[in-house]
């Protein structure tokens, strides 16, 4: 049997079936669609052994997607390369309306020798699992919001409002307990929906205690702890980026990772003409918006409020002193756009990207101190 040096392989993954193509080595290398296997472990094995019995190098690969990164695991716990790689950045014909799974894995296995695919990180284990509760936090707090938004709704139908300004606080619940309503059917309603939003609530805080003990014995522990310095950064902002973006510094530059949250402005440029549009919002959008909402505190001048008096005080010097020196230029520079005109979208954007500049220099400081005292 002839042994080829160098193959390259491309899964197009499903749910219960997985779709194969094969490449050889070389620009003039014959490329094979070789079917569909079942999607599990035993079948994958077997197609592995079988291309190692003719290559003596395999590349593997697929899209990132709900499958997950068990395949991923699975490749390179037997000895091979793979890559995940990134759906928004494949390549692809506008005039190609064509999609199948075998037109899928050929094209991926074809762009993989010529090396034009972008590979997305891959957590590990418990960083995957410190990811899917983060995820379940977030996903607590959108139907929290539901739930809240049906019983104003009821309200407002019923022509009952609120005479107070903040709702959803102390006051405003007791407003709430304390209201009669005509209709035994309405009340059960209105009752029902209260229930909701407190079991919600509830189911939030429990996941957010579950979130504080698990970090605990987290690796990047100590860069929760030191970010939490920034001004806009809480407990759970800071697990909620970590554990979205990982460790950060496989950036090697904060332009890296301005770029990676999708932060840095897109640009239709040619000849003469050069023109600059809205953030790319490429990335991890998730990421993105926690920035986001964080940035918009650094609208006020600068200050230690004395919520962050603790958060700070376990914070290592060098991170206190880069997050004072956040503040200092972010507060100064929103005022400055504010000033001239900017709306505040772009405004709160541009903190947005800095601010991420000032995180990275934060996780190099700790990352630098934890190397040195290892």
């Amino acid at each position: 049997m002839e042994h080829h040096s160098e193959a390259f392989v491309a899964l197009d993954t499903a749910k219960l079936r997985n779709a194969v193509a094969i490449a050889d080595a070389g620009r003039a290398g014959e490329i094979r669609y070789l079917g569909e296997i079942d999607n599990t472990e035993a079948e994958t094995r077997k197609l592995v052994a079988k291309l190692a019995s003719k290559h003596a190098r395999l590349t593997f690969c697929y899209e990132a997607g709900p499958t997950g990164y068990g395949l991923y695991r699975l490749i390179k716990s037997i000895g091979h390369d793979c890559i995940v790689v990134a759906p928004s950045l494949i390549p692809s014909k506008p005039g190609d309306r064509v999609k199948t799974n075998r037109r899928d894995a050929v094209n991926l296995v074809k762009l993989l020798r010529a090396g034009e695919l972008t590979a997305v990180w891959v957590p590990d284990e418990r960083h995957e699992a410190m990811r899917d509760l983060v995820r379940a936090r977030d996903a607590a707090v959108k139907d929290y919001r539901v739930k809240r938004q049906n019983v104003s709704s009821l309200l407002l139908r019923l022509g009952r409002h609120y005479p107070g300004k903040k709702t959803w606080g102390r006051t405003h619940l007791n407003w709430l307990t304390g209201l009669k309503l005509e209709h035994r059917e309405q009340r059960i309603a209105f009752e029902e929906m209260l229930l909701a939003v407190r079991q919600v609530r509830e189911r939030i805080e429990r996941l957010e205690q579950a979130m504080r003990e698990a970090v605990a014995d987290w690796t990047l522990a100590p860069v929760i702890e030191a970010v939490q310095a920034m001004r806009g950064v809480d407990m759970v902002g800071a697990v909620a980026f970590l554990a979205e973006l990982g460790d950060l510094s496989r950036f090697e530059n904060p332009r890296q990772l301005m770029a990676y949250l999708g932060l840095t402005p897109s640009e239709r440029s040619t000849g003469e003409n050069v023109k600059r549009g809205g953030i790319t919002k490429a990335g991890n959008a998730r990421a993105r918006r926690l920035l986001i909402e964080a940035a918009w505190s650094y609208r006020f001048p600068p200050r230690v409020s004395k919520d962050m008096q603790t958060r700070i005080g376990a914070a290592p010097r060098t991170a206190r002193e880069i997050a004072w020196k956040a503040q200092i230029r972010l507060c100064g520079r929103f005022r400055t756009m504010t000033r001239k005109g900017k709306r505040p979208t772009i405004v709160v954007t541009a903190i947005a990207r800095e601010l991420s500049a000032f995180i990275w220099a934060i996780n190099r400081e700790v990352a630098g101190s934890h190397a040195t005292a290892n």
